[in-house]
């Protein structure tokens, strides 16, 4: 009997402009990224001007939108959305790459974001997500028309938001094997303050494992499913105030 093998790989992480210049990478995530970029793209010189990415996880986020490049459009955005819908969360995650090194789908156009929206476990629907995913949508929609037409409203100065620092994996030994868990003390607490020394994460012989930064954190995408294949845990953030 032959066996064969099915190589997978995360869609939303197949769009730098270096891998959608590269032919070897051809399994099936890896060509249908090259198959969007032609049609939205093409990444850089896109005929797409706004491309809005609608994903849910299964971390406790609530309606998270992602801003992925830096602008004033992109401001003014996260400003109207949190007038609009003050549960919103606000996350940048623009400062550590330039647009073409950016991997996520939503970079294929002139302007883009992501739409992350939970807890939602995976092939699960859940009404108040899509709900959520929705009223996020439309003041988006209606950021875009108001925004093209000169006729947006007075926005604040300032926008409260988390900035991506960096992702944390589960504790592992030297095999390469997972030895622990994240700390119950964190599950579901997406968005909320860690501070150093606070435990994070919780080994399976009862040992609690501190955070060992220097300066308060905001945990997100807390033990998201998709994540686990590479053994992340969480990413860690700081707050910040976006300003108009």
């Amino acid at each position: 009997m032959r066996i064969s093998a099915i190589c997978i790989a995360d869609l939303n992480r197949q769009f730098k402009n270096v891998d959608l210049a590269n032919p070897s990478l051809s399994n099936y995530e890896q060509s249908r990224a090259k198959v969007l970029n032609a049609q939205l793209g093409p990444k850089g010189n896109a005929r797409t001007d706004l491309l809005i990415d609608l994903h849910n996880t299964t971390s406790n986020m609530g309606a998270c939108l992602i801003l992925t490049q830096a602008g004033p459009f992109y401001n003014q955005l996260a400003a109207y959305v949190k007038m609009m819908m003050p549960e919103a969360i606000i996350s940048r995650d623009e400062d550590h790459f330039a647009a073409e090194d950016h991997a996520l789908m939503c970079t294929l156009g002139r302007y883009g974001v992501l739409v992350e929206v939970g807890p939602q476990p995976q092939s699960v629907l859940r009404q108040d997500v899509l709900e959520l995913m929705h009223t996020m949508t439309q003041h988006i929609l209606d950021f875009v028309e108001l925004y093209n037409t000169n006729s947006l409203p007075a926005l604040p100065k300032q926008t409260a938001a988390f900035r991506y620092l960096h992702s944390i994996t589960l504790p592992m030994n030297d095999k390469g094997e997972r030895i622990g868990m994240v700390h119950k003390n964190v599950q579901d607490r997406d968005y909320q303050p860690i501070y150093p020394g606070d435990p994070i994460f919780t080994l399976f012989d009862g040992t609690e494992i501190p955070y060992e930064g220097d300066k308060v954190v905001y945990p997100t995408f807390i033990n998201e499913a998709a994540y686990y294949d590479n053994n992340l845990a969480m990413s860690l953030n700081e707050k910040v105030i976006i300003e108009l």
